[in-house]
């Protein structure tokens, strides 16, 4: 089975960076669009950023000038470079692609259990 697995979490202060992946394991065959969100208590899930297959991202207007996103496709992974990091990026991120399996023909659309990020003041 097809499963994204990220890693990266952790309690930092606010001001520092943080960097996560997300790697997509298992019978793949290709990996399509790629991104990340994020849920925070009370909160709806949010968009933080996405990438194309063809390496184009987007990011929510939150992150925007201080997160960076990119893919390796060797590796069938995404990672976001947080910077600058706020107690409002506070949550717990997850990561979404879809892929399309071996010996498929469509493409679904596949989930992360999530990895926390906690910003301290």
């Amino acid at each position: 089975q097809v499963q994204l697995v990220e890693s990266g979490g952790d309690l930092v202060q606010a001001g520092r960076s943080l960097r996560l992946s997300c790697e997509v394991l298992g019978p793949v065959g290709d990996v399509y669009d790629m991104a990340w969100y994020r849920q925070a208590p009370g909160k709806q899930r949010e968009l933080v950023a996405k990438i194309t297959e063809g390496g184009i991202p987007e990011f929510g207007d939150s992150v925007k000038g201080r997160f960076t996103c990119y893919r390796d496709d060797y590796k069938n992974a995404i990672y976001l470079q947080m910077y600058n990091l706020k107690p409002e990026d506070t949550g717990t991120y997850l990561c979404n692609a879809y892929v399309r399996q071996e010996f498929t023909f469509s493409s679904y659309p596949y989930w992360g259990q999530g990895t926390q990020v906690t910003v301290r003041a």
